[in-house]
Parts: structure tokens; C-alpha cells; sequence
């Protein structure tokens, strides 16, 4: 039923937000600690038990299933359900929704990984620079020879090249890049 889905907006079934969250602590629970600020990875790791695995399981092969489906597929009450999906929002498990592209059909024929090698104690300037790109899809800070990994679509190799030539070896912050471009790819899907 379309109003029990999860993309659904307010009114719906969706675990958008919880309604414990205005009369207490930034995730809903008097005793929850604080939140970092916003794009700092510095939670505590959750616990999960086997229920929540597998409702993170089904949500990321339909993150538009309905609650009641999630709730009948884990074998509890759908009150149970959303007040689990939402504690899992609310504690950085669950970063959001979306959707899976297929970049060939969106008219990105041209996947790439391109390494970066950059300045020493430049990563915050360079992953803001970084973000700012439509193109990309995926930036890494990594060790080895090279500092940041990072994936690309664009419409051709055309407009790939320009990317790396115009945009990426502008910034004063990066030393040198590689691209590997990508022949094929494959989302690895959780097993249904």
C-alpha cells in the first residue's frame, strides 16, 4: 500500500523522523550522549542483534519497502519495526535512502577511479573540493602510494579527461593523479 511505504513523505508509515526526538536528547532518548556535528563520523559503534541485521539487510535491497512488510519479514509488530528503523536513523546506522544507478543508462558511459596524491595535511580542503564535483560518487582517504581514491562518472571519456586535466590537476592541493578506467562494474547486492 503506497502509504506505508518508506519514500512516502509525512502522514505515511515512513521512519523519517522520531517523534521522541523534539522533547528530548538529538537522537530521541534522554540518555543518549550527544551529537557530533554534522559529517563527523564519531559515534560509538552500535550493537546490532540479529533483528536489526536483517532489517538493514531487506532495507538495502528495497529501501522503499513498506513497515509492515519489514515487520512481517523479521517476525515482529510494526510499532516494533519502526521504533527499530528509527533508533538505527537516529544512531548513524542508517545514513539515508536512495536510489541504485545505473550510470551507463543515466549517460555516464565513462566510469573511472583516479588516485590522488596530495599535500600533507590537506584532506579536509581537498575531500571539500572533492564533494563539490558532480561526478563524483565515492571519495576514500586511504594509505599506500597514493592519499585519496576517488570514483567518477561522466558522459565520455571526452568529458572524463577534462575532469582530470582541468579540475582534478588544478587544485594546488594535489601532487600528481592516475586514472583506471573502468570496464565493467557490479553493485554487490545483499542475498535475498
Amino acid at each position: 500500500m503506497a502509504s506505508e511505504r518508506m519514500a512516502d513523505g509525512p502522514g505515511g508509515d515512513r521512519p523519517e523522523s522520531s517523534p521522541r526526538a523534539s522533547e528530548s536528547g538529538p537522537s530521541g532518548r534522554p540518555d543518549s550522549p550527544p551529537r557530533p556535528p554534522q559529517g563527523r563520523p564519531e559515534y560509538q559503534p552500535r550493537t546490532l542483534d540479529a533483528i536489526d541485521r536483517d532489517i538493514l539487510q531487506m532495507l538495502q535491497m528495497d529501501g522503499r519497502a513498506s513497515i509492515r512488510s519489514v515487520a512481517e519479514r523479521v517476525h515482529v509488530s510494526r510499532a516494533n519495526a519502526y521504533a527499530r528503523i528509527n533508533r538505527l536513523i537516529d544512531d548513524g546506522v542508517i545514513r539515508g535512502f536512495g536510489a541504485r544507478v545505473n550510470h551507463e543508462r543515466a549517460g555516464q558511459g565513462a566510469s573511472a577511479y583516479i588516485t590522488l596524491k596530495i599535500v600533507q595535511n590537506s584532506w579536509r580542503t581537498v575531500r571539500e573540493q572533492l564533494r563539490r564535483l558532480p561526478e563524483a560518487s565515492h571519495i576514500a582517504l586511504v594509505s599506500g602510494d597514493f592519499d585519496v581514491l576517488l570514483m567518477v562518472h561522466t558522459q565520455d571519456n571526452r568529458s572524463l579527461r577534462e575532469l582530470v586535466l582541468t579540475k582534478l590537476q588544478a587544485m594546488p592541493e594535489v601532487l600528481s593523479t592516475r586514472t583506471l578506467l573502468v570496464f565493467e562494474e557490479e553493485d554487490l547486492e545483499p542475498d535475498a
